[in-house]
């Protein structure tokens, strides 16, 4: 009888979550417009990284931004 370590074996791997997006791709996540992230992009309420010539949106920053303005019931 052939034994089997199970150490060994690999579980399939999830796709990673990235730690940035594009801004279309930040407000496809959230449900809003472009102009919207845009708009909070320039106020400075919704922080952003810029390398190179790319604009990303850190997942974090968005949760957070879009937490900010959570209305109480």
């Amino acid at each position: 009888m052939q034994t089997v370590d199970i150490a060994s074996l690999s579980l399939p791997s999830r796709k990673a979550e990235p730690l940035a997006v594009s801004p279309a791709e930040a407000a496809r996540l959230a449900g809003l417009g472009r102009t919207t992230i845009y708009t909070a992009l320039g106020s400075g309420a919704l922080k952003s990284l810029k390398i190179g010539k790319r604009r990303l949106i850190a997942l974090d920053a968005l949760r957070s931004w879009l937490l900010s303005h959570e209305v109480a019931p």
